[in-house]
């Protein structure tokens, strides 16, 4: 007996997608979703082989309460940018910050899951004046300190293999089965996150793993000097608590702390997304929540919305 395909529905709530040229860079995708003006807006940066939208969409209609919400899919994951050059950590906090500069956005509280937080630190060592506050979860200082993490990269990197070559239906339905217990709603996004996941290039997903494997953020996270907050995932088998309480001392962060393992933006979607609000606007009180802009320009681009 056959069965029709799934129609592909994404989450209601997604802000508008809009393609801009970034000079020097190529176009880049984005999404934005208009908050009050005044306080200062948040840049998402999702995880490894993931993209904004499979990571943040419970987070994006939570934050735009308060503040403006942007959120980037870095190069060679989801709609971002297919470079000719090699991948690195690097060029994608150098990619959120041109977009920053070409919206004219003079400082935001950046918020990084999973790799995303690494990309954050980046961002922060190589344009500090762009970053008003941090908010980190699911991630740590360095990645592969121990030899069990090492196995466990190496069988990451094998199942984004798998998942590319169209073996990731089974994975996805793994996930979003245990999600359904915490939000009912998702079971109905399981066509969508499953094209979303493939959305990737295969050769910048996997230079993306294995450069995440070799970050290392202890020479500078001590000279961090802005506002920082973490989100702890506290049944996180991939990047371990202890792994990331360190990153917490090492920032001299405030602690969040979710019940979740590394799944959480799609497994614990109301939860991941009441944490990160508590997180941010813990941030924003701190920095004092005003940015010394009158808001992010607009610049004339193709809108796009989600498929």
């Amino acid at each position: 007996m056959s069965h029709e395909p799934e129609i592909p529905v994404p989450p209601p709530d997604l802000p508008v997608g809009r393609v801009v040229y970034v000079p020097g860079r190529g176009e880049m995708f984005f999404r934005e979703k208009q908050g009050p003006q005044g306080p200062l807006p948040v840049l998402l940066l999702h995880g490894w082989t993931a993209t904004a939208d499979t990571t943040w969409f419970p987070v994006y209609p939570v934050l735009a309460a308060d503040r403006t919400v942007l959120a980037i899919d870095h190069r060679g994951h989801g709609r971002g940018l297919r470079a000719e050059s090699p991948f690195s950590l690097e060029e994608c906090a150098d990619d959120a910050a041109a977009l920053l500069d070409l919206l004219g956005i003079k400082r935001a509280i950046v918020a990084g899951y999973s790799m995303g937080g690494a990309v954050a630190l980046l961002m922060w060592k190589r344009r500090p004046d762009l970053v008003g506050g941090l908010v980190l979860s699911g991630t740590a200082l360095e990645w592969r300190a121990r030899l069990r993490e090492r196995l466990l990269w190496h069988s990451l990197v094998l199942m984004e293999v798998g998942l590319r070559l169209g073996n990731g239906d089974g994975f996805v339905q793994r996930y979003l089965r245990e999600a359904v217990a915490d939000s009912p709603d998702v079971s109905e996004l399981r066509a969508w996150v499953g094209g979303e996941l493939k959305r990737g290039y295969s050769r910048d997903v996997a230079a993306a793993g294995r450069a995440l494997a070799n970050f290392d953020a202890r020479p500078f996270a001590g000279s961090i000097d802005v506002p920082c907050a973490t989100v702890v995932t506290t049944s996180d088998r991939l990047v371990p608590p202890d792994r990331q309480r360190d990153l917490t001392r090492a920032l001299g962060a405030r602690e969040f702390d979710l019940d979740a393992d590394h799944d959480a933006p799609l497994v614990r979607a109301k939860g991941f997304a009441a944490a990160m609000a508590d997180a941010v606007a813990a941030i924003a009180h701190s920095v004092g929540a005003h940015a010394d802009q009158e808001g992010p320009t607009r610049p004339a681009s193709p809108v796009l919305r989600s498929p």
